[in-house]
């Protein structure tokens, strides 16, 4: 039962940190394209990511983070930041 449980924990972290990196990368397009529509198509500037509290396995957090930028979920910069964030770096 408590491997179920630590099963259980594992998979809501994972799911929690691929739901909030969605999220920011959602709202970050959606920002640049309102920017974009603002200003005639011209590049928005964008700031340093907002911080989040760490999460406890960073393993789990870059693989994590290796397949959303695989997919095309993310982009080369928005990758080298949050690995860099995880990192501490």
């Amino acid at each position: 039962m408590p491997g179920l449980l630590r099963g259980v924990a594992r998979t809501a972290v994972i799911t929690g940190t691929a739901t909030t990196v969605s999220n920011r990368v959602s709202r970050r397009q959606a920002e640049k394209w309102s920017a974009q529509g603002d200003q005639g198509y011209e590049q928005a500037p964008s700031g340093p990511p907002p911080q989040q509290a760490p999460a406890p396995d960073q393993l789990t957090q870059l693989k994590q983070l290796g397949e959303l930028h695989t997919s095309g979920v993310l982009t080369d910069e928005e990758f080298a930041a949050q690995k860099a964030r995880i990192l501490g770096h």
